[in-house]
């Protein structure tokens, strides 16, 4: 992100986050291949294996971010980041009006993206709830919208069988112990107890949470947050949940934060990220990824099983930016067709190519071209037998050339046969890998 001050700022110290920046398709290739969830050993691991299938197969959902900071449209972090006091900030509660029920076209688009889950700021660091709650008036119910914005959430993800995620900031510049809690005890007492109301709250009064997503724990430890007696709440509130490490706890998956990085030794992880570079609403933003940008980074993410939440900032009237519509749309247009190479796909050893990248499903490697380079397709060091290829978008067969060093593709068209990416599903005789280091070592070479 562009601000100086992000979540991941207060977050840098933890092992789950690395530098920031998207990753590049280099560095995407040269990630070393990650083993699949190994099998449980323990009844948590296997309960966790339960809570967790659904998450695991769907791989792509969305991210929002929404609330006070969007009527101002600069950025999420605009209270701290311009320094604005409480006094002057909090009158956007007034001013916050959002259309009724703007969340079903939030919904809409996931669904149509080809997106499986939602997961919705609540609370964000401003301290300002979206949602009913007894323990503050600093709330949607109360302020300028006069309802409840995650219920009106809630039953828009329902309404198109999107599973659905709740992000609570931990932090809160808002409530007058925020920050003192580090050094008061009773501030800490009585912020903690405040905190875990709500969270309280927001687990029995919307049904069915699949995903509760923390965020900053500042200025507390997992010991003073009491972050195990939360967690335990949670779980006893909702046991089909799954729950992110962001409260100082290992949870059930780790996040990356505009990243991709895959985690090892089998923990379920989740790249983060935003579309242009801001979670909420800014409207001079307009460094907006590409779609195909977007369909790499999903790929990079499922080749070593993890998920990607995209996030989407709303408007203050709760429309959705119009690059938003316009880059989702078209990526869901090539889930239409690419769909199955994404979702419950394996781990895929395979990574080495300065024009395609690949997910995997069982035998079947999919090798997604994002640079069409003509009638002829390669692939170096494939290390499994062919039995066949097609182009996944027109089923069309592939003829295939194979030798110890390299399969070609040939006869393709000239140009892409699908758009932004166009993928061929290569049919193998035994779970697909790939060996460039021994094409490096073991091509013949000729003299000079």
């Amino acid at each position: 992100m562009n601000n100086l001050f992000t979540r991941r700022t207060w977050l840098k110290s933890s092992a789950s986050l690395l530098a920031a920046g998207a990753l590049t398709p280099r560095t995407a290739q040269t990630q070393a291949p990650q083993p699949a969830q190994p099998p449980a050993s323990a009844p948590q691991d296997a309960d966790r294996a339960r809570r967790m299938q659904w998450w695991h197969e769907a791989r792509f959902g969305m991210f929002v971010h929404w609330g006070l900071y969007s009527v101002l449209g600069r950025h999420e972090w605009v209270m701290e980041n311009e320094g604005i006091p409480v006094s002057e900030y909090a009158p956007l509660a007034k001013k916050f009006q959002p259309t009724p029920h703007a969340a079903r076209a939030w919904a809409r688009l996931a669904k149509q993206a080809g997106q499986k889950y939602m997961v919705m700021t609540t609370k964000h660091h401003e301290g300002f709830c979206n949602f009913n709650t007894k323990l503050t008036d600093y709330c949607a119910p109360k302020q300028g919208p006069g309802r409840d914005l995650v219920a009106e959430y809630v039953e828009a993800a329902r309404s198109e069988g999107l599973r659905v995620g709740f992000y609570y900031s931990l932090m809160d510049w808002h409530h007058p112990d925020g920050a003192r809690c580090a050094q008061d005890e009773d501030a800490r007492k009585r912020f903690v107890e405040y905190t875990h109301g709500l969270i309280r709250e927001l687990m029995t009064n919307y049904g069915k949470v699949d995903v509760l997503w923390y965020d900053v724990a500042w200025p507390l430890s997992a010991d003073q947050w009491e972050s195990e007696r939360m967690n335990k709440m949670v779980f006893e509130l909702q046991p089909d949940i799954i729950v992110n490490n962001r409260n100082k706890l290992p949870g059930d998956f780790s996040t990356p934060e505009q990243h991709i990085t895959a985690e090892t030794n089998g923990r379920a992880w989740e790249t983060c990220m935003t579309l242009n570079d801001s979670w909420g609403y800014q409207r001079a933003d307009d460094a907006w990824k590409t779609p195909k940008q977007v369909i790499r980074n999903l790929v990079a993410c499922t080749r070593d099983t993890g998920n990607y939440l995209l996030n989407i900032g709303p408007k203050p009237d709760g429309s959705i930016p119009e690059e938003s519509v316009r880059i989702l749309s078209e990526v869901g247009h090539w889930m239409d067709r690419n769909g199955p190479t994404i979702y419950g796909s394996d781990p895929c050893q395979v990574r080495r190519s300065n024009y395609a990248s690949f997910t995997r499903k069982g035998n079947t490697l999919y090798m997604h071209v994002h640079f069409w380079p003509g009638e002829t397709v390669a692939l170096s060091g494939l290390m499994t037998g062919v039995k066949g290829a097609r182009l996944l978008a027109s089923d069309r067969k592939v003829q295939v050339q194979q030798d110890k060093f390299r399969v070609r593709f040939t006869g393709l068209p000239v140009e892409a046969p699908d758009h932004p990416v166009a993928t061929i599903a290569i049919e193998c005789e035994s779970e697909p890998t790939q060996d460039s280091i021994l094409v490096r070592k073991e091509k013949p070479r000729d003299g000079i």
